[in-house]
């Protein structure tokens, strides 16, 4: 199933492949067969992978901002070219359906053609003094390294949201990919190099879930590094964040989510069941921006429950990522699967309907019905918790001011949606949901030129957008005297 051209299994350091001292198997989540045998790269190849970054940086953020530029374009264009390549390799290495994979791949390349048109237009300022013979300038000048690392359920966007943006800025970048999902970096590794992009710049160090630990910790207290970016769990986070501060470096963190999708009285019910469906079930519900929490009215929680079990009967089809017609992959793991079998059996234990679903799949140990629960109460596990799987709990409420409580009480706040035709309630709830992204009438809110990150403990920063090169820069005020 993977294409030869693109599937690279060294690190990628100082613009050369390395190899490790050993090696660690990648498998597909859905057979459970190996895939490739990929370096394991630990302390030592994390440390050169820094240095050859920082060696670069000076160079490469003295290079005019047009000619990062056009690289960048380049690598854009050589994604576009090997479109149907990587998302083979992300099909095999995740699991997720082929034609998802493939639109993975055109929004991950969007990212790299957004900075690469963003690179000219990072600004500074002129500020009028109070002092006769003084000039203010402001400069935004690249923080230098910057040490990314990844999560395994959108393997490529994440990284070319991140290091488009570093790049773009002029800083120079070591990645780690997600132990179950290194394949998809290496592969834009390949093609950034393809694309010219100078030896340094772009590093890459894959390393086993055993050696994470170890290189995520030289890549936070590292000196040569100034700046973090993150995308995975709270818990992690917060480890990766007591690093950090030891150096005090510059902290990007994209956390874990919790959505609510609330669903008013004055909601059009089939738009909202058909949000409802795109916002759950993609990749099999593990996103971060997946929603978690139904809350459904009263006056039309029965017929949203309905339509919405009729639409999962009708709309899913559980197989191989590379079946067509495949719609819901593998989970990850057999521990992805484990976690969304508890938060049901817990829930049905407390009173929870199962609607539709709630067992494993016979097509294999890594695949999970869709599931559909009623009669939820915010008691349960799987309302307390992400659950990171096709597992829709739905709460009755009976007032806005209840529904505002319940999607307020998590202690993350990522994304957030709702259904609502009343133009007073939509701004009214638009406003109060403690979240950093909202979705109005709206299922699928990730876009390019729009800020993605989240408040409370979901994290710091944004990512994406005119917002997401600021992450990747420092200011620096100049007072220019003596000019009477």
């Amino acid at each position: 199933m993977l294409p030869g051209s693109l599937v690279r299994s060294e690190g990628f350091v100082g613009g050369r492949w390395v190899k490790a001292a050993a090696a660690f198997p990648v498998r597909d989540p859905a057979s459970g067969a190996e895939l490739a045998q990929v370096a394991d790269c630990g302390v030592a190849e994390a440390q050169a992978a820094v240095r050859a970054a920082y060696e670069a940086s000076a160079t490469w953020s003295a290079v005019p901002a047009k000619e990062r530029g056009v690289l960048l374009r380049k690598w854009h264009n050589l994604m576009i070219e090997n479109k149907d390549d990587l998302a083979k390799i992300i099909t095999a290495e995740n699991g997720k359906p082929l034609k998802e994979a493939q639109g993975e791949i055109q929004y991950s390349a969007s990212f790299l053609e957004w900075f690469a048109e963003e690179a000219r237009r990072i600004y500074g300022d002129l500020i009028p003094s109070t002092a006769k013979d003084r000039r203010i300038l402001v400069l935004k000048q690249p923080v230098g390294v910057a040490a990314i690392i990844t999560p395994w359920n959108f393997p490529s966007a994440m990284i070319t949201r991140k290091v488009g943006a570093a790049l773009a800025a002029g800083c120079t970048v070591v990645v780690k990919p997600a132990e179950d999902t290194p394949l998809s970096a290496l592969a834009l590794a390949e093609l950034a190099n393809q694309a010219g992009i100078p030896a340094g710049v772009y590093n890459v160090v894959p390393c086993s879930r055993q050696q994470a630990p170890a290189v995520g910790e030289v890549l936070c207290t590292h000196p040569l590094v100034a700046k973090i970016s993150f995308t995975g769990s709270t818990a992690t986070g917060k480890i990766l964040l007591r690093h950090a501060s030891g150096t005090v470096k510059k902290v990007s963190m994209e956390l874990g989510g919790h959505a609510p999708f609330i669903v008013f009285d004055s909601a059009d019910v089939d738009k909202a069941v058909a949000g409802a469906l795109a916002s759950k079930y993609r990749n099999s519900g593990q996103t971060c921006v997946c929603t978690n929490r139904f809350l459904v009215q009263k006056g039309i929680h029965n017929a949203f429950v309905e339509k919405f079990a009729q639409a999962i009967k009708k709309e899913l089809r559980v197989g191989n990522g590379f079946d067509e017609g495949t719609t819901q992959g593998p989970l990850i793991n057999e521990k992805a699967v484990e976690k969304v079998e508890r938060h049901i059996d817990d829930a049905v234990s407390q009173g929870a309907s199962i609607v539709i679903g709630g067992k494993r799949h016979s097509y294999g140990k890594n695949f999970f019905e869709p599931t559909l629960l009623s009669n939820v109460t915010t008691d349960m596990l799987c309302t307390q918790e992400e659950t990171f799987g096709p597992l829709a709990p739905v709460i009755k409420f009976n007032t806005e001011e209840e529904a505002l409580a319940i999607a307020n009480s998590a202690n993350v706040g990522l994304a957030g949606y709702f259904y609502s035709r009343d133009p007073a309630q939509i701004w009214r709830v638009a406003e109060r949901l403690e979240v950093g992204m909202v979705g109005v009438n709206e299922g699928i809110i990730s876009a390019v030129e729009c800020p993605f990150g989240g408040v409370k403990e979901s994290g710091l920063g944004r990512e994406g957008s005119k917002y997401g090169i600021d992450e990747y820069l420092e200011i620096k005020y100049v007072c220019f005297g003596g000019l009477e």
